[in-house]
């Protein structure tokens, strides 16, 4: 997971409340196996004129798609956007991480909502999305800030602070464990690693002391327990 200490980059905002899941990444989409290639179909109903319902193929081509020219994220002046403006409940609905792989895919690094649905937030800290919840007000002043071209945000996750560059300054609340491990680039694999040797040490007391479950055991134990013949 790629570490998030300071960012600066290109805001979007997707103004409505409510977004679920299935809107971010539609059913059918989940078909595939792949955890890439999901970016193509972020805001899938939205973003192109056939709404989504011209296919049930979780490969079609968007290239094929026209897409809408007035949704936010086809406007030539938000290309390259890395932080996303959003409504409250944002993520809300089922627990499909593909819609935390799209984002993350299309380029988005942080989230700012008033705030999310509770599993996708979980989400995004797995993934290396930064999903800061700022109050009404708050976001209030950097969506209209948003409407101007090339608005950007500076986020420096060790001050948990946003800012503009112009004297705007908005300090947000994150989980210390959390903030750690975004710092370090740590997912849940990486933590689980760390303690590798420990794991190791606890497995080999664990059957060492367990014999009779040495049919099911693992293979370092097996071999050192019933090696194979000689002749």
């Amino acid at each position: 997971m790629k570490p998030l200490v300071h960012h600066e980059g290109l805001v979007v905002p997707v103004v409505a409340a409510n977004i679920d899941t299935d809107i971010l990444v539609p059913k059918q989409y989940l078909k595939r196996v792949e955890r890439t290639g999901l970016a193509d179909y972020l805001f899938d109903r939205w973003r192109y004129l056939d709404r989504g319902n011209a296919t049930d193929d979780p490969y079609v081509d968007c290239a094929t798609r026209e897409p809408d020219p007035a949704f936010v994220l086809n406007l030539p002046q938000y290309k390259g956007a890395s932080i996303l403006l959003a409504g409250a409940n944002f993520g809300c609905g089922s627990s499909r991480e593909q819609a935390v792989w799209a984002i993350a895919e299309w380029g988005i690094r942080a989230v700012i909502a008033p705030s999310f649905g509770d599993i996708f937030f979980n989400n995004c800290y797995a993934n290396g999305i930064l999903p800061i919840r700022l109050a009404g007000p708050d976001m209030d002043v950097l969506l209209r800030n948003a409407g101007r071209a090339g608005y950007s945000l500076q986020i420096d996750l060790p001050a948990q602070k946003v800012s503009d560059g112009s004297g705007g300054e908005w300090l947000f609340d994150i989980d210390p464990f959390r903030k750690s491990s975004l710092l370090e680039g740590r997912d849940a694999i990486a933590l689980t690693l760390q303690k590798a040797a420990a794991i190791s040490r606890f497995e080999q007391a664990h059957w060492s002391s367990q014999l009779w479950l040495a049919s099911s055991a693992p293979a370092f134990h097996q071999s050192s327990t019933n090696p194979e013949p000689t002749t």
